[in-house]
């Protein structure tokens, strides 16, 4: 509902959301929505280029058949949009109490994420070469009962790390990324809401994987959070935390061999008000990175900063780590 406010002796009404953006056509996107029907085939092709001679390669195209199998998964589910009214009542929603459009840990009660679930295993078993152990953990989970998994995938979203088994919750992990990426592809742009926690994701609720400077079209040369699960992304200004919105004591550090590959692309931001680090990567450098993937593929940097008082919030959502003290 507009309002206005007094200015002088005029009263100046308060633009609708999305109006403003439309007054600009040189403003800043505020949220980037992932491109569903290539959103995970992108993911994959990228790690797929990452794997050759790195350290876990296999690792890497293991995740990379992952991201095929998700992709899949995707596209069998409906991009219907859900009835106008519902889907209405749920922007209303978010926008009145500047709250997410859906909750990642809300998902577990999806009655389709246990299905999705299913046809990741069901892919990744017919992979040839499989080493023994990995046949044995798909086929572990694809016995493990429903209320078992459901118990699993919360203490998973939840981060109880005593209740999570770290060899499985990438699989967990990746059905409900489906699951959320799904539901807010659904909504357009304008539908996200400002939140009062700008560290959150605007479409799920979730923690950024990354942050990354992109250089393309009207979101060149600014930053954006990109979030674990859905893979919105929201902008956020330079040199600010994500955690803890402090612009004081921001700093950069980089892997010293900036001639390693993907270095130059690559550096932890830390904040000396709370402690904590995120990666930021920078498009220009490498225009073909895709932050989940190149997150993961970058894991000596993860090992470096665990030398150094700052901790890491939220750890790369297809490799399980505890979240730092």
């Amino acid at each position: 509902m507009p309002i206005a406010a007094k200015k002088g002796n005029t009263l100046q009404r308060i633009l609708e959301p999305g109006e403003i953006e439309a007054l600009d056509h040189n403003a800043i996107p505020r949220v980037r929505l992932p491109q569903r029907a290539s959103l995970f085939s992108d993911r994959a092709q990228r790690l797929r280029q990452l794997a050759p001679g790195h350290p876990i390669g296999d690792y890497l195209k293991l995740m990379a058949a992952l991201a095929q199998a998700q992709q899949q998964a995707l596209n069998a589910l409906s991009s219907e949009p859900d009835s106008h009214a519902h889907e209405q009542a749920r922007i209303n929603l978010s926008q009145a109490h500047l709250l997410p459009l859906i909750l990642a840990t809300d998902q577990v009660r999806s009655p389709h994420w246990q299905t999705v679930l299913d046809l990741l295993l069901e892919q990744l078993a017919k992979l040839s070469g499989l080493p023994p152990e990995l046949t044995q953990l798909i086929e572990r989970i694809q016995r493990t009962g429903a209320n078992q998994r459901d118990s699993q995938a919360e203490a998973i979203l939840r981060r109880n790390n005593e209740l999570v088994d770290p060899a499985s919750a990438p699989f967990y992990t990746a059905a409900l990324q489906v699951i959320c990426s799904d539901l807010v592809t659904r909504f357009e742009i304008r539908d996200l809401p400002l939140l009062d926690s700008p560290g959150l994701c605007p479409g799920c609720g979730s923690m950024p994987v990354a942050s990354v400077v992109r250089m393309d079209g009207q979101s060149q040369g600014h930053r954006y959070l990109q979030c674990g699960m859905c893979a919105a992304e929201w902008h956020m200004v330079r040199i600010k935390c994500a955690y803890c919105d402090s612009t004081k004591g921001i700093a950069y550090q980089s892997i010293e061999d900036e001639q390693a590959p993907g270095a130059a692309a690559i550096k932890a931001e830390t904040c000396d008000e709370c402690h904590s680090w995120l990666k930021i990567f920078y498009q220009e450098k490498d225009p073909y990175l895709e932050p989940l993937a190149d997150d993961l593929a970058s894991l000596t940097l993860d090992l470096l900063m665990a030398e150094t008082v700052y901790a890491r919030r939220q750890g790369n959502p297809l490799l399980w780590q505890a979240a730092e003290d």
